[in-house]
């Protein structure tokens, strides 16, 4: 079993409050769930307005598909989301 990890960075200037953020969040974590059929959620900076860490992962056979996944997520919301600027992603894929 082959485990994906990413770790998504994301800065949305245009923000002037939380209600903003998670709107977006929203959006895209819904889209992300249902596009890609990963586990996705706010990890970090809950409370930053124009600042959100998002963590994503997913189970496989295959080492990787498991990258090609969480590959395509990345460039789902680099190619995506205008309102929401991709600067840092770390990703990690392990055996189990």
């Amino acid at each position: 079993m082959h485990v994906g990890v990413a770790r998504l960075w994301l800065r949305m200037p245009e923000n002037a409050s939380l209600k903003d953020k998670r709107q977006i969040l929203r959006s895209l974590i819904q889209r992300i769930r249902n596009e890609y059929h990963v586990a996705i959620a706010e990890v970090a900076e809950q409370d930053n307005w124009q600042i959100a860490c998002l963590g994503i992962s997913t189970v496989s056979s295959d080492a990787r598909l498991a990258r090609q996944v969480l590959d395509k997520v990345i460039g789902y919301v680099r190619e995506t989301r205008l309102d929401a600027d991709l600067y840092d992603c770390d990703v990690e894929v392990g055996t189990f």
